[in-house]
């Protein structure tokens, strides 16, 4: 089992914007099987991150999700929205061990 998280550092201000548009955005993730399980923001820590969780069998069925998801105009545009948002990112990838 592979665990996904596309951390976000959003702009200040940013988040209710950045948040409506990833929701938008898991909907057209979800039907190319891409997983997103859920959206997470901060509480504690670094102001306004964040997260997109994923769940996936395993290391190929996130690089078969990630070639589809990028073919798809209705996807590609709303990234483009999404980018201007955010400050900074990063992909953390995880192997479930228990």
């Amino acid at each position: 089992m592979i665990i996904v998280r596309d951390i976000f550092q959003l702009h200040f201000g940013k988040a209710r914007e950045a948040t409506a548009l990833l929701k938008e955005m898991r909907e057209f993730e979800r039907a190319k099987g891409y997983p997103v399980s859920r959206i997470l923001t901060d509480v504690t820590g670094t102001y306004y991150t964040l997260v997109s969780e994923s769940q996936f069998e395993k290391l190929g069925d996130l690089e078969t999700a990630l070639s589809e998801i990028s073919k798809d105009k209705a996807w590609r545009d709303n990234y483009e929205r999404f980018v201007p948002l955010v400050r900074e990112g990063r992909r953390e990838v995880f192997r479930v061990i228990d």
